[in-house]
């Protein structure tokens, strides 16, 4: 269920490439329209920054709510996947300080569609599952800065995440990126042992 009625989650099959390449493109257009119009963004600016026809983006997602779902699972998704991919090629700290300023670009997308997602997300469950998610990823950035004595032991994954969206209103609020990662510095300070 997406949260509105009447409409139910259609199972996803295997997209053809071509129609893979098309839906990734409207997503990357569509969120960065979101990010920055909010979520009175243009479905026909979105299509056409994608290269697509508005059927093309309706056939994928019927109405703007689900679009903009999309987007969030995805980059959910994207931010939860990089923890891993971080930590194999950069040291523990500039992992998790990498990571960290993704979450806050994270966050600042999420602004933009805040009005659309209020509407979308309404299940307890869902937000909590991508609590969960982020909280996971942070677990692991966390982890493999403890087993090289990098990080203070016993940081919870949640206070961290607690943190991270604290500092994301913050610079929301004051229309301020470089004080998100001035803060994070701060944040970091806590965590990393030296």
């Amino acid at each position: 269920m997406t949260g509105h009625e009447g409409e139910t989650a259609r199972p996803r099959r295997p997209l053809r490439a071509d129609a893979q390449r098309n839906e990734d493109r409207l997503l990357e257009a569509a969120a960065d329209a979101f990010a920055r119009q909010g979520a009175g963004a243009s479905v026909k600016d979105i299509a056409r920054a994608a290269g697509v026809g508005v059927g093309t983006l309706y056939r994928r997602f019927p109405s703007k709510e689900l679009l903009i779902e999309a987007i969030y699972r995805q980059e959910v998704q994207r931010l939860c996947e990089a923890a891993p991919d971080l930590t194999a090629v950069h040291p523990p700290a500039e992992a998790l300080r990498t990571w960290m300023e993704r979450f806050i670009d994270f966050m600042a997308a999420k602004q933009g569609m805040a009005e659309a997602l209020a509407v979308v997300l309404t299940d307890d469950s869902e937000k909590l599952h991508t609590r969960t998610l982020l909280a996971d990823a942070i677990t692991h950035l966390l982890t493999a800065a403890e087993e090289q004595s990098v990080a203070r032991p016993g940081v919870a994954a949640q206070d961290v995440l607690m943190a991270l969206g604290g500092i994301s209103l913050i610079a929301a609020s004051e229309e301020q990126r470089a004080l998100a990662t001035r803060l994070i510095d701060l944040l970091l300070h806590g965590i990393v042992s030296n």
